[in-house]
């Protein structure tokens, strides 16, 4: 018998997670009820109180309700339910988590839920699933649904939307194919772009054909910063880093940015990596008049990802704050890296025939990051596109030298 853990405020939302907990056993499920609200009192008791929640935080609930506020409540409810959560779910107490909530229940509800590791069954029933969710999703594998109406009392509409997202977690908790660790020599992460992608097809036949499982995360921010979780949680072996937009972006502050940690966790972690700056010579920029070109790019060379997404061509000094970039957070890594330059291009846009083709950038490029990367790293440079098999074949055979060497 699986067993769904149920967060909600039950001050406000008791009626609702009782519902839902109907629905689970009736499915032949368990439900654990946890409570995270704070001052409103409920007919509902739950399996884990509030007040075991905020102990679990690191203070009272005594403490709370002395000048009660959702700024100094907070802290301690998200504390306190991810130290419990995980702990149930280390155990194997429960198979999924199930929430519900409006704009404040998600707020605290997504970092407990991106607390838990990938694979293990999320669900969240939301208010706010209908529009910007990157911030309660982050990169993890949470499944948001959009409530439609308010979450406040059951009515005809309300039963049935509760019931389907209750059946999802319970489903879920149902799928027996678990993340484990593979059969393979070694799972690979790889970074990827758009403007890659022939040369990331050819890596993940290289790497297949050699024994090696490939997994493949889009460079556009969320997905570099996922495949760094991935590594930390053990579940990628080594990298294949082909695509660094996310870094271009990140030092303009435009979409396909990423965090800070973005090319330092491979390093600090010693894993094995080849790193080729895929895609970093160009940035992408959202724009909110089709085909309309930012101010302040007009002198540069330009193409368009779409009629919304903007593609400059970095100038040289652009290039150089790039590479300034990726020379520090490589000063992490001290062992089992390989940078390797593709000279007559870093992407599709900028070989030969594309529209940002351009030499000289290239050349520039070229030089500013060899003044950048740091000594403790090989640095290697091919006469050949980023797509090129024979570039893509040099760092497969790099990557898995290093692996089984």
């Amino acid at each position: 018998m699986k067993t769904i853990a149920i967060l909600a405020t039950l001050d406000t939302k008791a009626d609702e997670a009782h519902f839902m907990r109907q629905e689970i056993e009736r499915l032949g499920g368990m439900a654990l009820l946890i409570d995270l609200s704070v001052i409103g009192k409920s007919s509902l008791v739950a399996d884990i109180t509030k007040d075991e929640v905020i102990k679990a935080g690191g203070t009272t609930l005594a403490e709370l309700l002395d000048h009660p506020s959702r700024e100094k409540s907070t802290p301690f409810i998200v504390a306190g339910a991810t130290k419990i959560i995980l702990e149930l779910q280390q155990t194997g107490q429960i198979h999924a988590v199930l929430t519900l909530g409006g704009t404040q229940g998600t707020s605290t509800c997504a970092p407990i839920l991106q607390a838990l590791p990938y694979g293990f069954p999320k669900v969240m029933l939301s208010t706010a699933a209908s529009g910007d969710t990157s911030p309660f999703v982050g990169i993890k594998d949470i499944t948001m649904m959009f409530a439609v109406s308010d979450i406040l009392g059951l009515n005809v509409f309300s039963r049935k939307i509760l019931a389907n997202a209750a059946a999802c977690a319970w489903g879920m908790s149902q799928v027996e194919q678990c993340i484990t660790r593979s059969t393979a020599k070694g799972v690979i992460g790889m970074s990827n772009l758009g403007v890659l992608t022939k040369g990331a097809m050819h890596a993940i036949k290289r790497f297949e054909d050699a024994g090696y499982e490939v997994i493949t995360f889009h460079a556009i921010g969320a997905g570099g910063e996922a495949m760094e979780q991935m590594m930390k949680e053990g579940i990628i072996t080594a990298v294949f880093d082909y695509g660094l937009g996310e870094i271009a972006d990140g030092v303009f502050g435009v979409l396909r940015a990423s965090g800070p940690e973005r090319l330092t966790i491979a390093g600090k972690l010693g894993i094995p990596q080849v790193i080729c700056p895929g895609g970093s010579e160009h940035l992408g920029i959202l724009v909110s008049e089709p085909s309309q070109i930012p101010s302040g790019y007009e002198n540069h060379q330009i193409t368009w990802h779409s009629p919304f997404i903007f593609v400059p061509r970095l100038n040289a000094a652009e290039q150089a704050r790039v590479a300034a970039c990726i020379g520090e957070r490589l000063q992490h890594s001290t062992q089992n890296t390989l940078f390797l330059m593709p000279l007559k291009g870093v992407s599709s846009y900028s070989a030969e025939g594309g529209e940002l083709y351009n030499p000289e950038l290239d050349d520039a490029y070229w030089q500013s990051l060899q003044k950048e990367l740091p000594n403790s790293i090989k640095v290697e440079s091919l006469d050949l596109t980023a797509e090129d098999p024979a570039f893509v074949d040099h760092a497969v055979n790099a990557l898995i030298s290093m692996i089984e060497n």
